[in-house]
């Protein structure tokens, strides 16, 4: 009798804070090897972002902490590592509520949460009078978009100051990327 084999499970690992201006600086090469040698297959990564595509025989609810811990000790960078699989990142690109976020993506935001705890402190900021740019909140992740931001009133984001650098903040064009490739 033949085994059936199962597909293998794409997930996308987003690192918070990589790669931006000149700090916190990650070689993709290094960070696809790392992966690798982590036993994850078909590894990618998305142009200089600090986003990692790749598969597993499954589900790898370990897999955030094993690339953090390892990028800690190997590549000497402390960041945020957030994993999903591909069917979480197409539900969160799915219940985006700003279709007309895709304008100009440079002025919407997607807060991803990484658990509960995450959520229940966004609700409270999204109840609030936000006038013409209220957020959106889902079950996976916080939406904000924002035609008439301005540079000056970065703070005005929910999310950032909640949340801290616990929650990746990938840009729009970035999260259908990553569904497509995942």
């Amino acid at each position: 009798m033949a085994t059936k084999r199962s597909s293998p499970v794409m997930h996308v690992a987003l690192l918070r804070g990589i790669n931006v201006g000149k700090a916190k600086r990650v070689a993709m090469a290094d960070l696809r090897s790392l992966c690798e040698r982590l036993g994850y297959g078909e590894v990618r990564t998305l142009l200089n972002s600090g986003n990692v595509i790749f598969a597993a025989p499954r589900a790898d609810a370990n897999a955030a902490a094993k690339i953090q811990k390892e990028i800690a000790s190997q590549i000497g960078v402390s960041c945020r590592v957030l994993v999903l699989t591909a069917a979480e990142l197409e539900r969160i690109v799915a219940e985006n509520p700003f279709v007309e976020c895709d304008t100009n993506p440079s002025l919407f935001q997607v807060t991803i949460f990484a658990n509960a705890a995450d959520r229940a402190r966004i609700v409270p900021l999204a109840n609030q009078d936000w006038g013409a740019e209220p957020p959106g909140v889902g079950a996976p992740a916080a939406y904000l978009w924002c035609p008439n931001w301005r540079p000056e009133r970065r703070s005005a984001r929910p999310g950032g100051a909640a949340l801290g650098d616990a929650a990746p903040r990938p840009t729009v064009p970035t999260a259908p990327q990553l569904t497509a490739i995942a």
